[in-house]
């Protein structure tokens, strides 16, 4: 597997320590930091493979530092897992389209936390034996290895989750999707997430491809399909 570095961020100093036990015992290296700014350094310095944020901290919300993170060239392409106490599906989606990949909630179980990082690892590493990978359809232009999509030749900035939603739905033109498939699809099986966020996910990247939003269209009672 080799030695990933992991940074751990929360302001309880027992959370931090399961965490550093449970995937130390991994063979994961461990790094920690117990405020929001200290996590925002920590990532500039450390360049971690994969960061678990919590986002409840004083000063700087977890949500705050995820932002940060993802607006930063530097750091942008380190997968964040939420950890969280709260559960509400509001705070959830807001993660989700700031380009959180994952998330789980308080108390969690080791053997949970072990299998989302190694889950979200994994596709990391999938995403980049995708380097050379090009997708064109619809004037619209999908660069998989560096997560890049071109409209008319003009580039689109898109979230983490957004680009894989695209992608996934661009694949297979014509096939109709289940919300949770493509869930499962961009993000792993099993993953614990409501109708609403795969909605969010979907008006927001339409919005961004401007004119050709058109092309992901909604099916009533089942889910989303790209147009041929």
């Amino acid at each position: 597997m080799g030695k990933h570095k992991i940074l751990a961020v929360d302001d309880e100093h027992d959370i931090l320590e399961l965490i550093n036990f449970t995937l130390s015992k991994e063979g994961y290296k461990v790094i920690q930091a117990d405020s929001g700014d200290k996590a925002f350094v920590k990532a500039k310095e450390e360049m971690p493979d994969l960061i678990i944020l919590d986002l409840m901290l004083p000063n700087i919300t977890g949500l705050d530092v995820c932002k940060s993170l993802k607006k930063d060239s530097q750091t942008q392409h380190i997968p964040v897992i939420m950890l969280t106490a709260k559960t509400e599906e509001s705070d959830i989606v807001i993660g989700l389209e700031l380009g959180a990949d994952d998330y789980i909630t308080k108390p969690f179980s080791p053997r949970v936390l072990a299998a989302r990082v190694k889950a979200v690892l994994r596709r990391k590493t999938a995403d980049k034996n995708n380097e050379a990978d090009l997708l064109k359809i619809h004037e619209i232009l999908i660069h998989n290895g560096r997560h890049e999509v071109f409209v008319d030749g003009k580039p689109v900035d898109l979230t983490y989750t957004e680009f894989n939603i695209l992608r996934f739905l661009a694949k297979r033109p014509g096939w109709v999707f289940t919300r949770y498939q493509i869930v499962d699809a961009v993000r792993g099986e099993d993953y614990p997430v409501t109708e609403r966020s795969v909605d969010v996910q979907i008006v927001g990247l339409r919005k961004k491809l401007g004119d050709y939003g058109k092309y992901i269209q909604t099916v009533r009672g089942v889910g989303y399909k790209f147009q041929e």
